[in-house]
């Protein structure tokens, strides 16, 4: 599962994942981000969103549920929102018994 870290800043970071790679592998990704002027975590990040939207594409299946795109949407602007301090000092909150 990806981990959410938190910026200096407060801010959530966008969610980290390790991945293990052959040499081979690693090299043929340094080459391709050499040859677009990215960083190799940029041209994985590129060619992962491609891979993922092209199976989608394949699979004629959408990529996100709109249950999925709501509740991002949903924790984004709670992300957004200042933190507020409640003015004052908590009430207590008396339940009265009904009286048969």
């Amino acid at each position: 599962m990806a981990t959410r870290q938190k910026s200096t800043n407060g801010k959530p970071k966008s969610p980290r994942i390790q991945v293990v790679l052959p040499e081979l592998i690693c090299q043929q990704l340094t080459v391709l981000a050499n040859n677009e002027s990215r960083t190799v975590s940029n041209m994985a990040k590129v060619l992962i969103q491609e891979g993922i939207k092209k199976y989608f594409e394949k699979e004629d299946k959408p990529i996100f549920s709109e249950n999925n795109l709501n509740t991002d949407k949903f924790r984004d602007e709670l992300e957004k929102q200042s933190i507020k301090r409640l003015k004052g000092a908590p009430q207590r909150i008396r339940y009265l018994k009904k009286s048969d």
